[in-house]
């Protein structure tokens, strides 16, 4: 945890997973139970990368290049990194981040060609720094891709894509949190929200500092 005495968390998951909802419901325990939390999202997280976002989640599926939507990312998460989370965890809060750059891992790397080489030379360069801990939410990709179309947002680019993508997002998803077990925890998303909620505040805890109210 180089950055001051914060912590960061971030949540991953193909999507419909249900991250979203995990991610918002871990910063509502912990700040009842008195932590300092920043609850934030990529893309986007700070006003230059939400206005990145709108350029990668919205249009045709094929608006950008792989190569391209990589840069993107990496730019968008610099401004993020930049504006956001190393504020935030210089100030001892705990930053909970719905996706990182293991979502540019699979999405980009793995999306349209063999690019996570690249990916990750990009990540070292520009951002250098990885969560804490990771929450992996696991879900079936044709239940997690209806949930997804379900919701009827502008923001459907990626799940245009349709169900073949989302089935290599979940393999490879699992295969980073077999690359990386000492970051990662894998919680099965297929279970009632609150079970979900109960298994992921289980995951984090023995990692957070010690609470604002002792």
């Amino acid at each position: 945890m180089s950055d001051g005495q914060g912590v960061f968390i971030s949540f991953e998951g193909i999507d419909g997973s249900g991250k979203s909802t995990q991610a918002r419901q871990l910063a509502e325990r912990l700040r009842a139970r008195g932590h300092a939390v920043v609850l934030t999202r990529e893309p986007g997280g700070s006003p230059g990368a939400e206005e990145i976002r709108r350029l990668v989640l919205e249009g045709d599926p094929d608006r950008w290049s792989a190569e391209t939507e990589i840069l993107l990312f990496t730019a968008a998460r610099r401004d993020h990194l930049e504006r956001t989370i190393r504020p935030a965890l210089a100030a001892g809060q705990i930053v909970i981040c719905d996706r990182f750059a293991d979502s540019t891992r699979m999405y980009q790397g793995l999306s349209r060609g063999d690019l996570r080489a690249l990916v990750d030379q990009l990540h070292g360069l520009m951002i250098g720094r990885e969560p804490d801990l990771t929450v992996l939410i696991d879900m079936d990709p044709d239940i997690g891709l209806a949930r997804a179309k379900g919701r009827q947002g502008t923001e459907e680019r990626f799940e245009d894509f349709g169900p073949d993508l989302q089935r290599r997002m979940r393999a490879g998803f699992r295969a980073l949190a077999a690359e990386f077990p000492a970051r990662f925890r894998v919680i099965d998303g297929a279970r009632p929200v609150a079970d979900v909620a109960g298994s992921v505040l289980a995951a984090v805890t023995p990692i957070l500092p010690e609470r604002a109210d002792g």
